[in-house]
Order: structure tokens, then C-alpha cells, then sequence
């Protein structure tokens, strides 16, 4: 078997294999690289050793059986039989599901959560989310402090489980996106630059030293990156990524990383016949990123829209600390803005940032699903102190508003997993670090972060507590009672009319049409012949919207269609999807 590594600095490489050492040559075709034969097979221990230094794994590892220190093993991607005959499913039209492996069941692997799809194909989304994969120290946490791009976590399941997941998925008619972290590397468990400039202090992020897209021996770097994203689109058929914050990617080059990205996965996608695409988390409010490169844009063909979350969350919670400051003093409008325009700032003044933000989106030149619209996220759930979810800060009523804003607004819609039943368990901060000095540190920070914010120490989770982890799985008996049951039927019914109603996916973001009253607390708006009406307000409210011939096709509470005046009289706090005629 050929063995091989990227090691431009080291004088010699040798390749320990089953207890076995080969002296490895440097190829004479690539400048850096070391190659080398040796006997293996399915699950050979493997590793590198740089100028006689420690055993060290594969930074193209396929496996990490004994985690991110342990020595690597040999993956045989051919040996997997797929079952399901898949020809993919694309992005316009989607619904977007996203899911923790750790948590969405209490044992916390893939292959558990694979016996719980069906529950996701009867709900009427169409992908599944992964939050990261890569392996990571100790057991559970977030994945976001992963290493070895190329591997499975074990205690998931390792690569078989993922396959396995994908396949069941596939067989259910569901797509599978995996959330992929090339803005940093983990900080415990990482080799890399060990063995090369995989880093740079040309620049820095709020993790420190960047990954080197644009400094010497950056050429290796990027190919190492799109490597590893073309290998789960490939080898575990998966269906599109999601980019972590795409705004920590320091390039002064011409050509853009992200733009090389999107190229080379656009090619995949041609060469396997299946639909591909990279969803980016962006807060720049930059349209070039969902601009295409035919356009002079980077060719990403989507992008998370934080604007429309934290305008919704400000409407319906009235929160106004930290960033949601800039949607606080008129939120309705915010909301509408967004509804609209796609983003709320869009070259406007942000008093968060003390400067004006972002650029107008060309709504003639950009799909609304381009952007993902969501009322709940890991981030947006997990970063707060106790990992509070909306329905805990809401009314069942303003929970039902989010629901049909989001599943009928002219976005992408995302949901974050428990949303779809108003989970009552809470989604915390959890880490699983081995090395106690790091564990301390990111107890200390999470407890000081919050301070600042009013709260007293012990009211803060400690996030290496196992407890915060158990606290934050679903519970799958709360779906089969109620309020959860009740919820679970709106979400279903919005689903599928938005799976219905052809008015509801068309891409032209400029077709929307929103009123609201700001005073009242109402906000309408119409997409084709289908209009949605929400009442925030706690009072009945009648909404003239002049709509006499429209029927109800969903509606939270009970609600009458319009008389002969076209007004709409909606029950407070509550929601209407009505049909013109």
C-alpha cells in the first residue's frame, strides 16, 4: 500500500505501520512530499515520524480509532456496500434540519440516530444537518474543536456509522449536509504544524494564529482543506457542507479560497451527476459570497441570515442586549426589512459594531434561498448561559408565530433539533476536554463571559460537568404528549404546505409583500397567492389586509376566513396561512 505525507521542513520521514518502520523518500514530483510502500490492510495502525521525533498520526487520517493522539488506521472506502439508489436532492426547495449527534439521543452515536430519521422524514424536511464530525478529545462536546479533517469521531461510530447514516437517510429520501470547520484547528490533540506551515501569525482570529490560506506553502494548505471537503461529498456521499464562520478565512490572494472551494465542488458535482452545494456562516452581509463566479461572486450557493434571526428573536422576545441592539428600536420594520431585502443591515449604521455594516442584496439577481432563515440555532441556543431554548422564553402562541414566519418566509428554512416540538430539555454549552488546564480555562471563560452579564457563578453549567451534557439530549417520550404533541402537528401542517404550495418556494425575493403596525404588534405578508398573517399582541386584532376571497389553510388557533371587508380577525398571539382565491 502507498503511504504518503506533506512534511516540508522535516530531513527525515519514516512510517511506522503494525509495528513496523520504513524509511520514507521524497517524491521527486512534489516539492515537500514523502512516499513510501508497506504491507497494510483494513485497520492497520499507522503513523509518521518527523527527524526520529514521536510516532505521530496521519494528517490526512481516515481514522482515529484511539482519538485525535492515537496512531491512525487504514480505511478501505470500497468496502462499504451502499444500499440506497440516491441521485440527490438540491438545495432550492429545502428544508433544513440541524442535528447534534451527541444529543439528538441519549446514547449519542450515529447509528442511534440514524433509527431516529423516519421521525424527520414524516415531519417534511428534506436534509439533515450534522454539526461536526471531525474527532475531537474526550467523548463529547460540540465538535468545533476538532482535528484530523478527514475522520469520524469514534464515540460516534467512526466511518462505518456515518455511512450507515447516510444510507438509511438516503433510503428515507432525506439529504445529509455536515457542518465542516476551516477557520481553526482544535486546540488539544493537533499536529499539524508539526508538520507544516498549516498556520500563519500573518494573520490572526479570535483563535489565534490563522489557518495559512495565503502565506508561503499555502498552495498545501488549501489543497489539503478542499481535500477533505471533496471527501465526504465523495467517499461518504454526502450532499452539501456548511462552512463555519467563512469570515475567519484571512486570503489576500486573487483567487479566493472559497472561490477554489466552490469550483472544485461544482465539478464533483458534474462529475458524479449529483446535486452539491456549500452553505456559508457569514456575518458580513457580503452578496458576493451567493454571487456566482460567472459574476465576479465567490460561487457559495448559500449563506446562515443572522439578520432575520435576530430580528425575529428582538420581535418576539424583546431583547435588546449585545447585537440585538440594532433590531431593539423598531423590530416589526426590522423584521420586514428582512423579509424583503434579505438582510436589515445592508450598508446601515450598526451600534453594536459602531460603524455601518454590510451591502445591499440585488433582489433580481439573488434567490431567497440563497439565505437560510431560522429562529433557533446551535449558537443561538447553545451560547446562552443556561442554553435556553425560544420555547422557554415565549408564549406556546409567539413560538407558533416563529414557526409559520420561518417555514413561509422566502428563505431556506432551518430548524434546530427539538425545535419542531418545543423540547422542553435545554441545549447547554458542554466540552469533554482531557487536558485539566484547558478544562479550567474554558470553565473560567464561560463563567467570566457571563458575569459581565449579571450572572452569579453557580447559575452558569459547567460545561465539563457530564451532567450538562445528559441535561441537553432530547427526551422522546415529550413528542407523544401534550403541549409538545400540539406543536408537533403545526410544524408537520406548515411543512407540508410549504411542500405544497408552489408560491411558497419560488425563489423571487422581490415578490414579497409585508405590512405590519408596530404599535398593534401584527406583521402580514404575501407571497403569491398565499398570505401569512401573525398577531404578536396578547389582544385579539383585526388586520385589514383586503384579502375578501381567501380561504384558511392553517391557522394556530381557530380562526374564521375574511368577510366581505377583506380584514383578517386574529386570536392574540397567533398565527393564519391563508390561500387567495
Amino acid at each position: 500500500m502507498q503511504f504518503e505525507v506533506w512534511a516540508p521542513q522535516a530531513g527525515r520521514v519514516t512510517l511506522r505501520c503494525d509495528d513496523v518502520t520504513h524509511a520514507l523518500e521524497r517524491d521527486p514530483e512534489r516539492a515537500g512530499w514523502w512516499r513510501g510502500e508497506a504491507e497494510a490492510r483494513e485497520g492497520s495502525r499507522y503513523g509518521f515520524a518527523l527527524d526520529d521525533g514521536r510516532v505521530l498520526p496521519d494528517p490526512r487520517s481516515r481514522r482515529q480509532p484511539d482519538g485525535p493522539d492515537g496512531l491512525s488506521a487504514v480505511v478501505d472506502h470500497e468496502r462499504y456496500a451502499w444500499r440506497a439508489k440516491w441521485q440527490g436532492r438540491p438545495l432550492p426547495g429545502a428544508v433544513l434540519y440541524e442535528l447534534h449527534v451527541g444529543t439528538y439521543t441519549p446514547e449519542g452515536t450515529l447509528d442511534a440516530a440514524a433509527g431516529r430519521l423516519g421521525h424527520l422524514a414524516e415531519l417534511g424536511v428534506t436534509h439533515v444537518q450534522l454539526m461536526p464530525l471531525c474527532p475531537f478529545p474526550g467523548t463529547h462536546g460540540w465538535g468545533y474543536e476538532g482535528v484530523s479533517l478527514w475522520a469520524v469521531h469514534e464515540p460516534y461510530g467512526g466511518p462505518e456509522a456515518l455511512k450507515r447514516f447516510v444510507d438509511r437517510a438516503h433510503e428515507l429520501g432525506l439529504g445529509v449536509v455536515l457542518d465542516v470547520v476551516h477557520n481553526h484547528f482544535g486546540p488539544s490533540g493537533n499536529y499539524l504544524p508539526v508538520f507544516g506551515p498549516y498556520l500563519t501569525d500573518t494573520h490572526h482570529t479570535p483563535w489565534g494564529a490563522a489557518v495559512n490560506l495565503d502565506a508561503p506553502g499555502s498552495d498545501e494548505v488549501r489543497a489539503y482543506l478542499i481535500g477533505s471537503a471533496l471527501a465526504w461529498l465523495r467517499d461518504y456521499r454526502i450532499d452539501g457542507l456548511r462552512l463555519d464562520a467563512v469570515h475567519a478565512l484571512v486570503d489576500t490572494r486573487a483567487l479566493h479560497f472559497l472561490e477554489e472551494l466552490s469550483t472544485a465542488v461544482d465539478d464533483l458535482a458534474a462529475e458524479t451527476g449529483r446535486p452539491l452545494f456549500l452553505v456559508a456562516e457569514s456575518d458580513l452581509n457580503d452578496p458576493r459570497l451567493i454571487t456566482s463566479r460567472t459574476e465576479g461572486g465567490l460561487g457559495l450557493h448559500a449563506q446562515w441570515n443572522d439578520d432575520f434571526h435576530h430580528a425575529l428573536h428582538t420581535t418576539l422576545t424583546g431583547e435588546s442586549q449585545g447585537y440585538y441592539a440594532d433590531f431593539a428600536r423598531a423590530s416589526l420594520g426590522g423584521l420586514a426589512k428582512t423579509l424583503t431585502g434579505g438582510w436589515f443591515h445592508d450598508g446601515s449604521y450598526s451600534s453594536f459594531r459602531q460603524r455601518h455594516h454590510g451591502r445591499p442584496l440585488d433582489r433580481t439577481r439573488v434567490a431567497g434561498h440563497r439565505l437560510l432563515g431560522y429562529g433557533q440555532t446551535h449558537d443561538q441556543v447553545g451560547n446562552r448561559a443556561q442554553g435556553d431554548r425560544l420555547s422557554a422564553l415565549v408564549s406556546p402562541g409567539l413560538a407558533a408565530c416563529a414557526a409559520a414566519l420561518i417555514l413561509t418566509a422566502p428563505f431556506t428554512p432551518m430548524l434546530f433539533m427539538g425545535e419542531e416540538w418545543a423540547a422542553g430539555t435545554p441545549w447547554q454549552f458542554f466540552t469533554d476536554h482531557t487536558d485539566p488546564e484547558l478544562a479550567d480555562a474554558v470553565r473560567r471563560g464561560r463563567r467570566r463571559e457571563f458575569a459581565a452579564h449579571g450572572w452569579k457563578e453557580e447559575d452558569v453549567p459547567d460545561p465539563q460537568d457530564p451532567a450538562t451534557r445528559d441535561r441537553s439530549c432530547l427526551d422522546w417520550s415529550e413528542p407523544e404528549r401534550e403541549p409538545h404533541a400540539r406543536v408537533l402537528a403545526w410544524y408537520r401542517q406548515l411543512l407540508a404546505l410549504r411542500h405544497g404550495q408552489p408560491d411558497l418556494t419560488d425563489p423571487d425575493l422581490a415578490d414579497t409583500r409585508v405590512a405590519y403596525d408596530e404599535e398593534l404588534r401584527w406583521l402580514a405578508f404575501r407571497r403569491g397567492d398565499v398570505l401569512v398573517a401573525v398577531n404578536l399582541a396578547s389582544e385579539p386584532a383585526v388586520l385589514p389586509l383586503g384579502v375578501p376571497h381567501a380561504r384558511v389553510l392553517a391557522a394556530w388557533e381557530p380562526v374564521e376566513a375574511p368577510g366581505a371587508d377583506g380584514a383578517v380577525r386574529l386570536p392574540g398571539e397567533s398565527a393564519v396561512v391563508l390561500a387567495q382565491d
